[in-house]
């Protein structure tokens, strides 16, 4: 039955689970001639192909201005979809989405990014900068090629030094950002933004984290295992919200308990309070050996990422990758 999900899993219609497949899952290095090949074929057919076809010729999808607000068709979303797929840095039209971003959307004295353009600067309007979407583009830009770009530097700055890692305890932090939108700064943190300020800091290279980058991270690995990724720590009896329960691909500016497991899996954490997790991924598995997909924004994104209620070579390949030293 494995060799028949491997089989599955490096089906060459599907390049991006293909590459991954090759890279997490067999250990194959970047030059590997099966792993080039799948990065060649990534760029030419399948979605990260379709979705190129669709840009504008200043970078962006959709109505430029709206690079957030429509959900999920605007180029930041659409620039994370890119990421998570695999796309090549050195692409042109890729390369050019970011630096519309970059240019739009990231807020120049702070470096956090914001969900709308500031019509006296061009730049991210500061009073919507928050720290899901600065999450996703940091991963967005490390992902594709702008790791060492200053802009980056400076987004994840801003991560290491706004983001919360606290558990309600106590008063809520004061002052400049922290006195904006209640459901991103309030009394407590916010769930979706740690996710993704965590999931971009784990994204960087170990030698190219910070101490204070460092500290951040272990700050937020410690509060996600407080909660044992899904629960309310405050009580541990009780779910804090069902759908983190469902897998999906992708996943925007929500999360899952499997992305965070990847998440600690991709920064060598083994720790027990992840073993109640673990299981429930344990027990998603299918006769065949594979994972559905149980969340799916289809129908809102610019091309379809699979089928929501049916195997997923996304879940299954996520589900093998966090189980296989897990037992």
């Amino acid at each position: 039955m494995q060799d028949r999900v491997m089989e599955w899993l490096l089906e060459e219609k599907d390049p991006s689970v293909r590459f991954f497949t090759l890279t997490s899952l067999q250990g194959k290095a970047p030059g590997d001639p099966d792993v080039r090949a799948a990065c060649r074929a990534i760029m030419a057919h399948g979605p990260v192909a379709e979705i190129l076809e669709q840009q504008n010729e200043d970078g962006s999808w959709g109505v430029p201005e709206r690079f957030y607000l429509d959900k999920y068709k605007g180029t930041m979303w659409t620039l994370l979809i890119l990421a998570e797929l695999a796309a090549d840095p050195a692409n042109p039209g890729i390369r050019k989405a970011c630096e519309f971003m970059l240019r739009h959307s990231q807020e120049v004295q702070s470096g956090g990014f914001s969900f709308r353009e500031s019509a006296k600067t061009g730049g991210g309007l500061p009073s919507g900068v928050i720290p899901c979407l600065t999450g996703n583009m940091v991963f967005a830009l490390t992902r594709l090629g702008y790791l060492e770009d200053p802009r980056t530097r400076k987004a994840i700055d801003w991560i290491v030094r706004y983001q919360r890692a606290d558990d309600g305890d106590g008063s809520a932090p004061e002052g400049e950002p922290y006195e904006r939108y209640p459901m991103c700064w309030g009394k407590h943190t916010c769930h979706m933004g740690a996710a993704k300020t965590f999931k971009a800091l784990a994204n960087l290279p170990a030698s190219r984290r910070s101490p204070e980058a460092e500290n951040k991270l272990h700050e937020l690995a410690e509060y996600f295992l407080k909660h044992h990724l899904y629960k309310k720590s405050h009580n541990l009896h009780e779910v804090s919200r069902p759908g983190w329960l469902k897998p999906g691909f992708p996943l925007m500016y929500q999360t899952d308990i499997l992305e965070l497991l990847e998440i600690f899996h991709d920064l060598n954490i083994r720790d027990p309070r992840l073993s109640d997790a673990l299981e429930i991924i344990r027990g998603k598995r299918l006769a065949d050996g594979t994972w559905k997909m149980e969340n799916s924004n289809n129908g809102k994104m610019l091309v379809p990422i699979e089928k929501k209620g049916a195997p997923s070579k996304w879940i299954t390949l996520k589900a093998l990758k966090v189980l296989r030293e897990n037992g």
